[in-house]
């Protein structure tokens, strides 16, 4: 494998995954996510950048201090540093993506649930991908 190529949207819109990394390289990391109706990533700061695209369900983003109505084909980039959240408040699945940059999470990791996200306390361990 070099690199990661695929259908993106499909793979989003498939996952029903809490967090699934899929691809893990030396300065970017991609991962999916679903949370669902009512649920919410939780407010966390990183101390790399993230851009998060929807591709399935409504919700809204909080980046700092400003809340956004966020939907199908919504993009959003939250700066090093910056306090952000997602949450569900539709009646579906909320499916996105999302790329780390530079990687956040140990290659591989795949939660099934909100909770199993919170026991876990991994973390990037510098393994990439390939």
């Amino acid at each position: 494998m070099k690199g990661f190529v695929d259908n993106i949207e499909k793979l989003t819109k498939e996952n029903n995954n809490f967090r699934k990394v899929l691809y893990t390289g030396r300065y970017s990391q991609l991962v999916l996510m679903s949370l669902a109706p009512g649920e919410e990533i939780g407010e966390e700061v990183h101390g790399l950048d993230q851009f998060l695209r929807i591709e399935e369900g409504k919700g809204k983003a909080i980046v700092g201090a400003l809340e956004y109505e966020i939907q199908d084909g919504t993009a959003i980039v939250v700066p090093a540093g910056t306090l952000h959240n997602v949450i569900n408040t539709g009646d579906v699945p909320l499916k996105l993506y999302t790329i780390y940059s530079p990687p956040n999470h140990r290659d591989g990791v795949l939660h099934p649930t909100k909770n199993d996200a919170m026991v876990d306390e991994e973390h990037f361990d510098g393994i990439t991908t390939e």
